[in-house]
């Protein structure tokens, strides 16, 4: 890695990068689903529908669902007879979920991990999913290798992302949307307007949805691929490791 690296559009130690994500999740855990609904106007629970169905969760298999915090794409997936294990680097944001599971009757398990080093034996997941969550990741290519070394042969991997639009007038307005408003609803709802800004700068830094899916295959995947929605602002990426 080089020696400093993107904490949104502010150039950071990867150290001082990983704390302060860490502390942006700290901070926005209690309102986080709140403001998803808000962000998107509700839509990030038809793309997590659309992300499950992709996935094909099946009864009995085992899945990781990394930066899974408060279990919105786990409970699907366990819903559909899976072993699913959430792992999130943030504590904060895994018992928001333990507790958001209460009642559910599902059984799920619950893990700190950092992405990037794992803790899990080598072929250990049928799957491995990670929603909204690879570019807060300090070093991607390492939490990529990571996600390849810890699946089956023949397992699966699929991420969700944001990254800008390549449609004119919509990338625009959400542009506007993002820069201007974001912020004022992170300070109006959750106290945070910081948090919230980095995580709109955070979006428009990640990489355009060719650009990861190289990355993906640079990981050791193949047939890997890239389903955009909205231009490219919301894209469902995969590949199978062999």
């Amino acid at each position: 890695m080089s020696d400093q690296v993107n904490f949104g559009d502010e150039l950071v130690s990867p150290e001082e990068k990983t704390r302060r994500v860490g502390a942006v999740f700290s901070s926005v855990a209690r309102r986080y689903d709140l403001m998803n609904d808000l962000m998107s106007g509700g839509m990030h629970r038809l793309w997590k529908d659309r992300f499950v169905a992709r996935v094909k969760p099946r009864a009995g298999e085992t899945i990781l669902d990394m930066a899974g915090g408060t279990g919105d794409v786990a409970f699907r997936m366990a819903r559909r007879g899976s072993h699913v294990t959430v792992a999130d680097i943030n504590a904060d944001m895994l018992e928001v979920g333990k507790r958001r599971a209460e009642g559910h009757r599902l059984s799920l398990s619950w893990q700190v991990e950092n992405a990037e080093k794992l803790s899990f034996a080598d072929g250990n997941f049928d799957a491995y999913t990670i929603v909204f969550g690879i570019r807060n990741v300090t070093d991607i290519p390492a939490a990529l290798r990571e996600a390849h070394r810890v699946l089956k042969r023949g397992g699966r991997f699929f991420c969700m992302e944001f990254s800008s639009s390549d449609w004119p007038g919509f990338a625009k307005l959400y542009e506007t949307w993002a820069g201007k408003l974001i912020p004022r609803l992170g300070k109006a709802i959750a106290d945070d307007e910081d948090s919230y800004r980095y995580l709109v700068e955070s979006i428009r830094r990640f990489p355009r949805p060719a650009a990861f899916k190289a990355m993906v295959t640079e990981a050791g995947f193949v047939r890997a691929a890239a389903e955009p929605m909205l231009g490219g602002l919301v894209t469902i990426h995969s590949g199978w490791k062999i």
